[in-house]
C-alpha cells in the first residue's frame, strides 16, 4: 500500500511539472501538494508499522504463554513420577521393616530354644556319665565273677557266634543250590517247550523255479520273438533264464534270486496283458517293474513292523525287514524267520519277567545283517550290529544282534533269548535245508567274480549256474575284449571256484542307437 501510494505521487508530479511547463508558481503549487502527499504517505506507514509491530509482540507473547504450559505439564508430569517413586520406596521400606521386625522376633525364638536346648543336653551329660559310671561297677563286677576281662569275654562271644553263623550259612547255602539246580533246570525246560508250542512254525523247501501261466501256448511265440530277441531281451534285463518248453499253458522262470524271479514274473505279466512285447518295451517295463518291487519291499516292512507291534524302526531297517521276504537261509525264508524268532523272544521274556517288546525288537532284527545293498565280507552278525548302531537302535538290541552268533560277547539277559530262539526256530526238523544254501551263494560268487573285471555292467548265473552270462558296455569294452574277457573269467573261475561240472561263459556286446522323431 506504501509503494503505490509513492508511485501515485511520483507520477502527479511528473505530470503537473509536464502540464505547467514553465510556470513557476504552478511548480510551487506541485511542490506543496508533494509534501502534503508525501506527509500522508510516511504517517500511514507509521500507523501500518505500528499495527504490525503489536500483531508481532501479541503473537509472541501467545508463543510464550504455550512454551510456558508446555513447560508446566513436562515439570507436573516429572513431579508425578518422582512422588509415585517417592510411594514404591516408602512401600519398600515399609516392607523391609516388617521383615526386620520378622527376622528379630524369629531370632529371639531361636535364642529361647537354643538355651532350653542347651539345658537339656548339660541334664543329658549328666544322665550319660552316671550311666557310664553304672556300667564300668557291673563289668568290674562281672570280671570279677567269671574270672576274664571285657576284652576276652567279648572275643570268645564273637568267635562262637562266627562259628555257628558259618555252619548255619554253608548248609543254606547248600540247600538254596541244590533245589535251583532242579527249578532252573526244570523250569528252563518249561518255557522253551511252552515257547516252541505257542508259535506255528512252517516247513522249508527248496524253490528255484517260478511258473508262470499263460492262456493258450500262442503267447508262447510272441515272447521267444522273431529270432529269440524277445526271450534274450527279457533274460538280459532281469537276470533270470526263461524256459518255453512243450508244458501246457505255462513258462518256467529259473533262478536263484527271488526278487529277479519276482520281478521277471511281474514284467511277463504286463508284457502279456498289454501285448505289446518287443526288446525297447521288455526293457521299459522291467524298470518299471523293479521299481515297484522296491515299494512293495517296503509296504512289506511297514506291514511286518504293524503286525508285530515293533514302532519307530528307522526307514532303511524297515526297508531290509521287507527285503527279507526275498531271501532265504538255508532254503527257510528269511522274513518268516525273523518273525518266528520275534513272537519267541516276546515269550520268553514275558515268562522271565523282561521286557517283550525289546526282545521282539531284537528277534526281529537279528537277521538283519544278510540283507545289506553292498554286502561286504563281514559276518552278518556283526554287520547287523553296525547297522543297528548306525540306525540309532537300543545297546539292548544292539548287543543281541552282534552276540546271537558269539561273534561279540553278551553283556544284556535279551542277547541269551535271541540266541536261543534262533536257534530254536532253526534247528527244529524241517525248518532248513543245508543245499539250497551253499546252492545260492556259489552262484553268487560267480556273479560277484565277474562283476570284477573292468567294463562289465551285469552279471547273470543261469541254468543253475551252468552258464554266466556277462554284458558289458558297448563304450568301454571292443568287440576283440569281449573274447579275452571270457576267457580271462573261464579261467579265474576255474582256478578260484569249486563247482561241479562245467560252467559255461558268455559275455554280450550291444550296441544300441536311439532317436526319436518329434
Amino acid at each position: 500500500m506504501i509503494a503505490g501510494n509513492i508511485s501515485l505521487g511520483i507520477c502527479i508530479a511528473v505530470g503537473g511539472a509536464a502540464l505547467i511547463g514553465g510556470s513557476t508558481l504552478s511548480y510551487y503549487l506541485w511542490q506543496v501538494m508533494l509534501r502534503s502527499k508525501r506527509k500522508k504517505i510516511i504517517s500511514e506507514a507509521e500507523s501500518e508499522a505500528e499495527v504490525i509491530k503489536k500483531e508481532k509482540i501479541l503473537q509472541a507473547k501467545e508463543r510464550f504463554l504455550q512454551l510456558k504450559a508446555e513447560h508446566e505439564k513436562v515439570i507436573n508430569e516429572k513431579n508425578n513420577r518422582i512422588n509415585q517413586a517417592e510411594g514404591r520406596i516408602k512401600q519398600k521400606e515399609q516392607a523391609l521393616s516388617q521383615k526386620l521386625e520378622e527376622t528379630q522376633r524369629r531370632k529371639n525364638e531361636a535364642d529361647i530354644i537354643k538355651e532350653s536346648l542347651t539345658q537339656q543336653v548339660e541334664v543329658i551329660e549328666r544322665k550319660s556319665e552316671e550311666l557310664s559310671k553304672l556300667h564300668r561297677q557291673q563289668v568290674e563286677q562281672l570280671e570279677a565273677i567269671s574270672g576274664l576281662s571285657a576284652d576276652e569275654a567279648r572275643n570268645q562271644l564273637m568267635e562262637s557266634l562266627k562259628e555257628e553263623a558259618r555252619t548255619g550259612a554253608m548248609s543254606y547255602i547248600n540247600e538254596i543250590l541244590d533245589e535251583a539246580k532242579l527249578t532252573a533246570t526244570k523250569e528252563a525246560k518249561r518255557i522253551v517247550v511252552m515257547a516252541i508250542q505257542r508259535v506255528a512254525a512252517e516247513t522249508a523247501i527248496e524253490n528255484a523255479v517260478t511258473v508262470f501261466h499263460i492262456e493258450s501256448d500262442e503267447i508262447k511265440g510272441r515272447i521267444i520273438g522273431r529270432e529269440g530277441r524277445n526271450i534274450r531281451a527279457l533274460e538280459a534285463a532281469t537276470g533270470i533264464e526263461i524256459i518255453v518248453d512243450d508244458t501246457p499253458e505255462a513258462i518256467v522262470l529259473s533262478g536263484f534270486d527271488p526278487v529277479r524271479r519276482e520281478i521277471a514274473r511281474l514284467a511277463l505279466h504286463q508284457l502279456v496283458t498289454d501285448g505289446r512285447i518287443h526288446p525297447a518295451r521288455i526293457e521299459e517295463i522291467v524298470e518299471k517293474t523293479r521299481k515297484q518291487v522296491e515299494e512293495e519291499i517296503v509296504e512289506i516292512g511297514k506291514r511286518t513292523t504293524i503286525d508285530l507291534g515293533i514302532h519307530g524302526l528307522h526307514p532303511e531297517l524297515i526297508r531290509m525287514v521287507g527285503k527279507m521276504k526275498y531271501r532265504s537261509s538255508y532254503g527257510q525264508n528269511l522274513l518268516q524267520h525273523s518273525r518266528e524268532v520275534a513272537n519267541l523272544c516276546s515269550i520268553m521274556a514275558a515268562e522271565l519277567g523282561l521286557n517283550p517288546k525289546i526282545a521282539k525288537r531284537a528277534g526281529l532284527l537279528h537277521d538283519i545283517g544278510k540283507v545289506p545293498d553292498d554286502e561286504p565280507e563281514l559276518p552278518h552278525a556283526v554287520l547287523g550290529m553296525k547297522l543297528a548302531e548306525k540306525y540309532k537302535e537300543k545297546p539292548e538290541v544292539i548287543n543281541a544282534i552282534g552276540s546271537h552268533h558269539d561273534e561279540a560277547e553278551m553283556t544284556t539277559l535279551i542277547a541269551p533269548i535271541v540266541q536261543v530262539c534262533d536257534a530254536i526256530s532253526g534247528a527244529r526238523p524241517g525248518a532248513r535245508r543245508e543245499v539250497i544254501e551253499s546252492y545260492i551263494k556259489r552262484l553268487n560268487e560267480l556273479e560277484s567274480l565277474a562283476l570284477s573285471y573292468p567294463g562289465v555292467t551285469k552279471t547273470y548265473a543261469i541254468q543253475a549256474g551252468r552258464e554266466l552270462r556277462v554284458i558289458v558296455g558297448a563304450e568301454k569294452v571292443s568287440d576283440k575284449d569281449t573274447e579275452n574277457l571270457s576267457f580271462e573269467i573261464a579261467q579265474k573261475i576255474q582256478n578260484e571256484m569249486t563247482y561241479p561240472g562245467q560252467i559255461k561263459i558268455t559275455v554280450i556286446r550291444e550296441t544300441r542307437a536311439v532317436n526319436y522323431a518329434k
